[in-house]
């Protein structure tokens, strides 16, 4: 995987107040469009290869070779993309789906562009953005991967883009959208492109992820790879259990759980930095197997991975609101975390509940833990220790002054606040920013 020589530098923000004049369909030429949700089994296509037999086309057919219309598409693993609308030669209006069987939930992009021309330059705006703030607007750019790039050079994801505006779209629309403007030169003629929300990671880089791990034939000798449950498109929810193979039964147990936001990839890859360093020879690692079973789910949303939503799973429900409530059926991967952990309570004590996600608004790495409304000075400190400590070790990436404890009424369902009352007392939401850090 390429990793870039120096850490990539923010873009200075540009004045929303300069934003673009508002172009819509009536001033240009729909050249891409899909219907609000695919013909047939929604389920079947929401299974990695479950798209049956050839699809047709939904971009405009080029009038030749002289014709420099972008060619898009977002018909693949993660993909994103509803509409584009031409407004310019080289200007186009981008129309994001929503979350599948919702109306709403639009943040995640991931598309294609093909037919591309080195010298010009390009703005694409993204016309149906559904948050009011977004780190866009504090110095974000998209990214952008080149085929050819990757072949030839060895280079992969990249931050891409200038003039880039993150601002409220016309007054009149119901409910208000939000717009996000760039500009970019393509690498190469002739070269096929994707830009994406964040670095993705889809369920199939999870399933060669676990499948190198059990043909290790180091690493498998302590992590187990077993199915949690199924999801309702079939797709299986993964568990790993990772402990030294001597005195299994003394251990105390950590919890952690990734990717219930499909949007989130930014959860995937710390995720998959953890289990790279348990997994490993270091010494603090084999402490850590030796002390701790760890029971992880890498990925509690796979469906809504794989068709590329934000934020919800195919039941159109957000499955980090349904930890108090969740029924079997609509949201297994999260009754089966949960009944799990019910288990392991039986048997050991749970010091740790973890679950990964990415921030859309604000920088850093931070936490959001549980304080008891009547708790006293100790439970209350107690809840600030692991995140300090967190800090303290990665003073370049984690923000303590970030973290915030308070349980409010709208995170009720949520699996910290859930697992807390379930009696694990060190319970957390680890947020990693889309942006990055600005500690170092």
């Amino acid at each position: 995987e390429w990793v870039p020589p120096q850490p990539e530098p923010f873009c200075q923000p540009a004045c929303p107040e300069r934003a673009p004049a508002a172009l819509g369909e009536e001033q240009g030429t729909v050249v891409y469009h899909l219907g609000t949700a695919p013909p047939g089994s929604c389920f079947t296509r929401s299974r990695v290869g479950g798209a049956p037999g050839p699809l047709s086309s939904p971009a405009a057919p080029l009038e030749g070779p002289q014709d420099t219309t972008l060619l898009f598409e977002s018909r693949f693993e993660s993909g994103n993309l509803q509409k584009a609308v031409k407004v310019g030669p080289f200007e186009y209006v981008l129309t994001l789906r929503p979350d599948l069987y919702t109306t709403k939930h639009t943040q995640w992009f991931y598309f294609r562009v093909q037919n591309t021309r080195r010298d010009p330059l390009y703005r694409f705006t993204i016309a149906n953005l559904a948050k009011p703030k977004s780190l866009y607007g504090e110095g974000m750019r998209p990214l952008l991967y080149s085929q050819r790039d990757a072949q030839s050079r060895g280079i992969g994801w990249r931050r891409v883009g200038a003039d880039v505006r993150y601002y409220q779209g016309g007054s009149g629309e119901e409910p208000a959208a939000f717009r996000l403007s760039w500009t970019a030169r393509f690498p190469h003629d002739g070269d096929t492109c994707f830009f994406a929300h964040s670095y993705p990671y889809t369920y199939s880089d999870l399933q060669r992820y676990l499948q190198a791990l059990a043909g290790d034939p180091v690493r498998s000798r302590y992590c187990a790879v077993r199915a949690l449950c199924r999801s309702l498109a079939g797709n299986t929810v993964y568990l790993l259990t990772i402990t030294s193979p001597t005195a299994a039964a003394a251990k105390r147990a950590v919890v952690l759980s990734a990717r219930a936001h499909p949007g989130e990839s930014g959860g995937s890859w710390a995720m998959r930095g953890f289990l790279d360093f348990l997994l490993s020879a270091h010494a603090d690692a084999r402490l850590l197997r030796r002390l701790f079973v760890f029971k992880v789910v890498p990925m509690l949303n796979p469906d809504g991975v794989v068709v590329g939503n934000s934020r919800c799973s195919l039941a159109g429900r957000d499955p980090n609101r349904a930890y108090g409530t969740a029924l079997r059926g609509s949201f297994p991967g999260v009754w089966h975390l949960r009944a799990t952990v019910e288990r392991v309570l039986a048997e050991r004590e749970v010091v740790l509940y973890c679950d990964f996600h990415g921030h859309s608004r604000k920088n850093n790495v931070f936490m959001y833990g549980c304080d008891g409304g009547g708790a006293g000075a100790g439970p209350r400190l107690r809840q600030r220790v692991f995140p300090l400590m967190l800090s303290k070790n990665a003073p370049e990436k984690f923000s303590f002054p970030s973290c915030k404890f308070k349980v409010q009424k709208s995170k009720a369902g949520t699996g910290r606040v859930v697992m807390w009352r379930m009696g694990v007392s060190n319970s957390y939401t680890m947020e990693v920013a889309f942006g990055g850090s600005t500690l170092g």
